[in-house]
């Protein structure tokens, strides 16, 4: 039996450290990724650095080679060779962060059209908008694309090392590595904060001034749950609207936030236009604002807002998980009147509260009770920050913040 360099040893401790972390960290994705890879030759799996993609695809598929362009020789080699980059793989790869070597798609299209093996390659890539562009023009039709976000709550309760306690689940956030190797939040997202700024953004676009940007990205931290006012942003950051929406834009693409758009649905009131926004992960909000322990969380002014992020975030990872796109909006009037969360059903409408009070009480059921007036549709839920369940004979549900699998509505 030969000897292992000390490369090879590594690379097996590696793959065994990320088994654990598979093992640990079962995430709900994992079916639709397996079925996915047997109905298509090359499956795309994005979301934001550090949310598991890497793991999970190791762990899913382990008899697959696997190279990273992280790696600036392995880039160089895919960038500037790519038949030949591509030919050491004759059974297929797994190829983690894509989006540096987008010279590798029409080979790979060549490639599969060839051999049609499902499943023949797994890309990853942590930068939506430099690589889904490329990838739906290059492998339009040959590739399924799936988003995996942060941990879910279903998800870290699997953990075993997890506060079941909605106030720590909030601070903490949803990144694997927070769990898995028991590290204080507030130093990982200082860590990732850095890295994301650093090295991602003057990927994606050459920004002079970084300071300015990360001061951007608090001000999003402060608006979550909030309407998109471009001016607001725009002159507390000292940058005009041209440049809010383009970094806007990079937040969205590097799944750092998202834009929750208004539902359309007209019952002869003016309603507004602006999206809220929100993040994918509480727990980097709460770096953004300066929170650095969870009881901080408890008097903090804006906790319903986050609550309410959660709640969405929540929801989206739900959609994401199955493979879908989320179908969620909010509904506002310019009378004030709003429904926190709107599920697209066709021509249904099925309204969602978010309070994070513990008491329920008559206040948590305003917005629903006008949305019903107009819309005629009794189905309605409220999500609350208590424990209880309770069913109401005008057709809401009250479910408390652990029991979203309970709405039936997101499939």
């Amino acid at each position: 039996m030969g000897t292992f360099t000390f490369v090879q040893f590594m690379d097996i401790i590696h793959r065994l450290y990320n088994l654990w972390i598979g093992a640990m960290l079962n995430r709900k994705i994992t079916k639709y990724l397996k079925k996915l890879a047997k109905d298509y030759p090359v499956v795309t799996l994005t979301g934001p650095r550090q949310s598991g993609k890497t793991t999970l695809v190791k762990q899913v598929f382990p008899k697959k080679n696997y190279v990273s362009l992280e790696d600036v020789d392995n880039r160089m080699f895919a960038i500037n060779d790519p038949r030949g980059f591509l030919s050491k793989f004759s059974n297929g790869a797994i190829i983690d962060e894509t989006q540096y070597a987008p010279e590798l798609f029409s080979y790979i299209q060549t490639i599969v059209d060839t051999n049609k093996k499902a499943g023949e390659f797994i890309l990853t890539g942590s930068q939506n908008f430099l690589l889904l562009e490329k990838v739906t023009q290059s492998l339009a039709g040959r590739t399924a694309i799936l988003h995996l976000l942060p941990l879910s709550y279903e998800e870290i309760i699997k953990s075993k090392k997890f506060d079941d306690d909605l106030y720590s689940i909030i601070f903490n956030g949803g990144y694997p590595k927070i769990y898995a190797s028991n590290i204080n939040s507030t130093q990982w997202y200082r860590n990732y904060l850095s890295t994301y700024i650093e090295r991602d953004i003057r990927q994606i676009k050459n920004i002079a001034d970084l300071s300015k940007f990360q001061l951007f990205i608090k001000l999003c931290a402060g608006r979550v749950g909030q309407l998109v006012n471009m001016s607001s942003l725009g002159t507390e950051c000292g940058i005009d609207s041209t440049t809010v929406r383009a970094w806007l834009s990079i937040l969205e693409n590097s799944f750092v936030i998202f834009l929750l758009r208004p539902h359309y649905k007209n019952f002869n009131k003016r309603l507004v236009k602006q999206p809220k926004l929100y993040f994918y992960d509480t727990g980097l909000i709460c770096y953004l604002l300066g929170i650095h322990k969870k009881a901080e969380l408890l008097t903090y002014y804006m906790k319903g807002n986050l609550f309410e992020n959660y709640i969405v975030s929540e929801l989206v990872k739900r959609q994401f998980n199955k493979g879908l796109d989320h179908n969620l909006y909010f509904w506002r009037d310019n009378h004030g009147h709003e429904v926190d969360i709107a599920i697209s059903q066709g021509e249904q409408i099925i309204p969602i509260e978010v309070k994070i009070g513990e008491t329920i009480n008559d206040s948590f059921f305003t917005g629903i009770e006008y949305w019903k007036k107009l819309s005629r549709h009794e189905k309605a839920y409220v999500v609350y920050g208590g424990n209880s369940y309770q069913f109401r004979s005008n057709g809401t549900k009250v479910i408390n913040w652990r029991q979203l699998h309970l709405i039936d509505e997101l499939k």
